[in-house]
């Protein structure tokens, strides 16, 4: 009896980093790895609220590679319009997931609120009784609410790296340290049919080895398919040892030199716990000058305290230094905001302060008021850390606009701009390739995924060179087939 192949459709992150979603069919089965949220640029928006290209209430199962929203951050959406089944992950994602989860339905129902309210004043003054569905590249609408979060967050299994377990008949799947953030990790998925089986390789989000707190990602030995990102598979990262010397300047520039403020946009979960290490570990070595270091995101405060709840994920170093905020002795002194108005008060300090907040690509949350602050400022530096996508506000400051748009108004970009890239949680060319070299025989097929344009096509050709694998680059929309392999005698 002949048996169809399985199928496997690139929904996301296929010619661009956000929005990570794979759809996965076989005969009696349908599920996903990942379900991200759209980031960045005016298209954005319009792809979080189109139509599922499936039926979400015929999805029995998700595995979840990490926690950040361009992964996760539709699964709210989902839960909503009908999908009950389980989501897989590790403890920490899910723990990080929780908060992140009802972190962006805040961020959403507030950032909707306040367009609905601009809306409506618009009307008024135009002198209509409709106002329109969006203000100011704002939805009045939520794309998804409070509750829709808790529904997602609801339907967390916890599952342990290296453990294979079975999320539904036929389906075999093993979770393995991606070395991303903490609880990150690629996905080994082996499929069983009766014409023979079929193993999948989603590489999640791989981190860059020796990066602070997490352990270095760990290779998997074999694959029928592969998918594998390419953030950065165009470049190399500086040195670590550089990429601090780096850090130490910028801040000694703009703290003692010009007296000024630091202002830096931090993925609240990674990229944040990272800093806070370094800037402990810095200070503590006599390299940085005394400082107040204002965490703004009660995010980042969750996502602080959950990294410390679980130090067995953790590596060596970070975890030896599982007190690491007590051990830093009031130097740097280190302030967690949590309401409104510590936030507001952050604005008032005019030197000396270095300010982490989220969103990392500077479109949400209150690193907004903290750019509209201090980007008109020239003794002020904005240190970014990480990857800012096409279309982000981040983006345009790093690619030096001279004016950005913050709460409907203009603002004139005249702080110094420092981007560290040696900081970033995504491994760089080398570490990917490097990664790839950890399998004992080439896939079958391979994929490059999570990645813009330029950099997937370049990783792709370098993959190619380095392996002589035949490598595609995933498009968005595109099905491919996931043939049987006959069973071992």
């Amino acid at each position: 009896m002949r048996t169809t192949a399985p199928t496997l459709t690139f929904l996301g992150a296929a010619g661009e980093v956000t929005g990570s979603c794979y759809l996965v069919e076989m005969p009696g089965l349908r599920f996903l790895v990942d379900c991200g949220m759209f980031q960045g640029g005016r298209e954005a928006g319009g792809k979080n609220r189109r139509a599922f290209p499936f039926d979400p209430a015929a999805i029995d199962f998700v595995l979840l590679t990490h926690a950040h929203i361009d992964h996760s951050g539709l699964l709210p959406r989902l839960a909503a319009e009908g999908f009950a089944g389980a989501i897989h992950a590790t403890a920490p994602t899910a723990d990080l997931a929780a908060v992140m989860l009802r972190d962006s339905a805040y961020i959403q129902e507030k950032e909707a609120e306040w367009s609905r309210k601009s809306a409506g004043a618009s009307a008024r003054q135009r002198g209509s009784k409709h106002p329109p569905r969006r203000h100011d590249d704002i939805e009045v609408d939520p794309l998804y609410r409070m509750a829709d979060a808790e529904r997602a967050i609801a339907l967390f299994a916890r599952q342990r790296y290296e453990a294979p377990f079975e999320p539904h008949a036929g389906v075999r799947v093993v979770l393995r340290d991606a070395g991303h953030i903490l609880g990150s990790a690629s996905a080994e998925v082996t499929l069983t049919l009766p014409g023979g089986s079929h193993r999948i390789v989603f590489s999640g989000d791989l981190g860059q080895p020796g990066h602070p707190i997490v352990r270095d990602a760990v290779p998997v030995p074999r694959a029928d398919t592969l998918l594998v990102e390419s953030t950065y598979g165009d470049r190399l990262h500086r040195p670590m040892d550089a990429t601090l010397d780096e850090l130490v300047e910028a801040l000694a520039s703009a703290l003692v030199t010009r007296r000024g403020n630091v202002v830096i946009p931090a993925f609240a979960v990674g990229r944040t716990q990272d800093l806070l290490m370094l800037l402990i570990r810095l200070t503590r070595e006599g390299r940085l000058p005394p400082m107040d270091v204002y965490v703004d995101s009660p995010l980042a405060t969750s996502a602080t305290r959950i990294t410390l709840q679980h130090t067995g994920e953790l590596d060596e170093e970070a975890a030896q230094l599982g007190g690491w905020l007590a051990s830093a002795k009031g130097q740097p002194r280190i302030h967690f905001s949590e309401t409104v108005e510590d936030s507001m008060f952050i604005n008032t300090i005019r030197d000396g302060a270095v300010v982490i907040s989220a969103s990392g690509m500077c479109d949400a949350g209150r690193i907004k008021h903290h750019l509209k602050y201090n980007l008109p400022r020239p003794e002020c530096t904005i240190i970014i850390t990480g990857f800012q996508a096409q279309g982000t506000l981040g983006r345009r400051i790093v690619d030096g606009a001279p004016l950005v748009r913050l709460f409907g108004e203009d603002v004139p970009v005249r702080a110094k701009v420092c981007t560290i890239g040696g900081l970033s949680a995504h491994a760089d060319q080398g570490a990917l390739l490097g990664w790839l070299g950890g399998f004992e025989q080439p896939p079958g097929q391979t994929w490059v995924v999570h990645g813009e344009s330029g950099a997937a096509s370049s990783f792709a050709k370098a993959v190619g060179e380095r392996f002589g694998w035949t490598v595609g680059v995933a498009e968005a929309g595109q099905a491919i087939v996931l043939p049987l392999q006959p069973d071992a005698p």
